[in-house]
């Protein structure tokens, strides 16, 4: 299974930041926020690594090479213009591919921006899962509504189905979705390379469809939303790695994930 990191933003709200740097570049105790992504990815034995990009994309290219320094191979979709989330699949999808036309590809897509100590080996079960179903379907991570978004993004049912927000049975939280999924390449089939377009409506048709599922994660995760936040964030992890604590997950690469 490949992995896709999403690093095609301007990163808007982080300037000046990011008028000299892509927001995934940005350094969090003494690395770039995307780094962290990679090095997480290999330890849960996702090696091949596709990275989308735009805004100062040949930074991202020049800084992290083709991956041999992190143990994974980087391969680069480079957008003359940012296509969003799904957009920026369906452009990469040559680089995500690995099964024949029309059967189960499951990729695994992480924002660059985000800073979480989620293990991204426990997706192995669910990646399976999606891999058996006769339709194309999705896995999403979902984690509790941070104060800038107190509304949250889908609903959570105990059995781990996913819900519009305002349409879940009793029981079943809003939270918000923590830019970690599982994807099915077949839900890409009807866009077009170079075409810009959100996952929101992928979203909406695979949950009404009752093909999404979705776990809960109540562990360390972070939006990255301003200069100030990112300043905070980059203390709080340096004292850690002065103190000696982990930021890791410290888990080995599960065998099972390579081959979902």
């Amino acid at each position: 299974m490949k992995a896709m990191i999403f690093a095609a933003g301007r990163g808007d709200r982080m300037r000046p930041l990011t008028d000299t740097a892509p927001k995934p570049m940005l350094p969090v105790g003494g690395k770039p926020l995307i780094v962290w992504q990679i090095e997480r990815l290999a330890q849960a034995g996702l090696t091949d690594i596709v990275i989308n990009h735009a805004w100062l994309g040949a930074r991202i290219e020049s800084e992290l090479g083709d991956g041999r320094q992190f143990g994974v191979r980087l391969a680069y979709s480079p957008e003359p213009e940012a296509l969003e989330t799904a957009g920026g699949v369906a452009q990469a999808r040559p680089l995500l591919s690995t099964r024949a036309a029309g059967e189960a590809d499951i990729f695994l897509a992480v924002a660059g921006d985000i800073f979480t100590d989620f293990d991204f080996g426990t997706l192995a079960v669910h990646a399976r899962k999606l891999a058996a179903m006769p339709a194309p379907g999705m896995h999403l991570v979902m984690v509790p509504n941070p104060p800038f978004h107190a509304a949250g993004d889908f609903a959570l049912a105990p059995a781990g189905r996913l819900y519009p927000r305002g349409a879940a049975p009793a029981g079943a939280p809003t939270l918000t979705f923590g830019s970690i999924g599982l994807y099915d390449l077949r839900l890409f089939d009807d866009i077009k390379a170079g075409t810009r377009l959100a996952m929101s409506p992928l979203y909406r048709d695979t949950i009404a469809a009752g093909r999404a599922t979705g776990e809960r994660f109540d562990g360390r995760w972070e939006n990255i939303g301003t200069p100030a936040q990112l300043a905070t964030l980059d203390a709080q992890v340096r004292a850690e790695i002065g103190a000696g604590g982990r930021t890791d997950s410290g888990n080995n690469a599960p065998p099972a994930l390579e081959s979902a």
